[in-house]
């Protein structure tokens, strides 16, 4: 299925054949492609890049297509690999799959500052939430696996 090209988001980049390969939804997905490209909110004089999820219901391109700066989904990414390592490595060390006393995994240093990767405490139902979390981040660990490697790769020729 071909992406939209007559909208605000201006594809310049495209995997139209996402649904293909989307996790575990693969082949019933309704997200249908990525794309890189020109972002909707440019102003004049000023132009951003960003990713943008297509999903189509099967009649139409959906309104829950997603459009993310770049830096966002590196953000993302960041976020992702730092939850994975942290399920991997440290987690097990506690009861209940974080230290109550100090929640906050890490701090990422990015441009001057950093991101803060914490167990959102303010979740009412954190305890099994988390318990879930990681079960599905093993479940999916061939999945994922397999694009971290990927990332890896093409960061390391960059």
């Amino acid at each position: 299925m071909e992406i939209p090209t007559n909208l605000k988001h201006k594809p310049v980049i495209v995997a139209e054949d996402y649904a293909h390969i989307d996790g575990r939804a693969a082949y019933e997905s309704d997200a249908q492609g990525l794309s890189l490209g020109l972002a909707q909110w440019n102003d004049r004089g000023r132009v951003d890049v960003s990713a943008k999820v297509w999903r189509h219901t099967g009649e139409k391109w959906s309104r829950q297509s997603e459009e993310l700066p770049l830096h966002r989904v590196l953000d993302l990414a960041i976020l992702t690999c730092r939850a994975m390592r942290y399920f991997r490595e440290e987690a097990y060390r506690f009861p209940e799959g974080y230290d109550q006393e100090q929640p906050v995994i890490d701090r990422v240093g990015l441009q001057g500052d950093a991101m803060t990767v914490a167990v959102c405490t303010g979740n009412d139902h954190i305890d099994g939430d988390i318990t879930l979390f990681q079960e599905a981040l093993a479940r999916d660990g061939e999945l994922l696996g397999e694009r971290i490697r990927v990332l890896k790769a093409l960061v390391a020729e960059l």
